[in-house]
């Protein structure tokens, strides 16, 4: 499909400039990942951030605890890698179970090794336009947009949902990039109403088809940042089989925004090897 926006090109020339610089350290890159609980699908993009950093000469590190794990032990554990000087990044997977305290465990990662940029400093710093870690989802559509030589300035986008991944740090980044930004959300009234005269839809919900072709005007852009889980498969927000028909440029439900999330991983973690020089 000629409209298709696929995030494999790009991907790869990250991944082997990253290799690229890997290979020229002294000492190698390395992170940390830490995830509570036993989920297969967030194993799955775990394995996928595990495999990118194999590839790319990264050292990864996997800290697993089970559900039932006292939160102090995993607060040593993320004090501890803060500590350790050849950990350069430290990555708490979303979401954890209800019974943690997600704030405090995020927050007590410094913010030098904080590669999904979710601490409160870090959001703070986006937020105020100085320098800081953003978030790898937000960070790799924007990315994926400039590929395809999509100029933000001045467009019209609306971002369907207000996560703390996706949703919140892209008003930021959007807005740096001098586009108009609207943001629905659960609270919103006729959704449609919103994404009908948008240039650009971003759809970060979680909820299956919630963007169908009657929502989207001719010739917009669309964006399938969000997936669930039906019937042990991940799909995604948008109905692509009829909003491709009308999109000018579309990304797929497997091929789009994930690959650009770990691409951005990869990428944020040479950020934090590089501001320990």
């Amino acid at each position: 499909m000629g409209n298709l926006m696929t995030s494999k090109e790009l991907c790869s020339k990250i991944e082997e400039e990253i290799k690229g610089f890997a290979k020229g350290c002294i000492i190698r890159p390395s992170v940390a990942v830490i995830n509570i609980g036993n989920d297969p699908i967030r194993e799955k993009f775990i394995k996928a951030k595990e495999d990118a950093c194999n590839r790319a000469g990264i050292y990864f590190r996997y800290h697993q605890f089970e559900e039932d794990t006292p939160e102090l032990t995993i607060i040593n554990k993320i004090k501890e890698l803060n500590n350790d000087d050849y950990v350069n990044g430290v990555m708490i997977n979303l979401p954890i179970p209800e019974r943690y305290n997600e704030k405090r465990l995020l927050n007590t990662v410094i913010n030098s090794k904080d590669i999904d940029g979710l601490t409160d400093i870090n959001i703070g710093r986006l937020i105020s336009g100085r320098k800081s870690i953003t978030p790898c989802t937000a960070l790799g559509i924007v990315e994926l947009l400039k590929a395809y030589e999509v100029d933000l300035d001045g467009k019209d986008v609306v971002i369907v949902g207000k996560g703390k991944l996706v949703g919140r740090p892209l008003i930021t980044v959007l807005l740096n990039e001098g586009a108009t930004v609207t943001v629905c959300h659960t609270k919103t009234e006729n959704l449609k109403k919103h994404t009908l005269g948008a240039d650009i839809v971003i759809s970060a919900t979680g909820i299956k088809n919630i963007i169908t072709a009657d929502m989207i005007k001719d010739g917009a852009i669309v964006v399938d940042a969000g997936y669930t889980i039906v019937e042990d498969e991940i799909v995604g927000d948008v109905d692509f089989a009829k909003v491709s028909k009308k999109a000018s440029l579309i990304t797929p439900q497997k091929g789009g925004v994930g690959p650009m999330t770990v691409a951005m991983f990869l990428k944020n973690i040479i950020l934090c090897y590089n501001n320990k020089k």
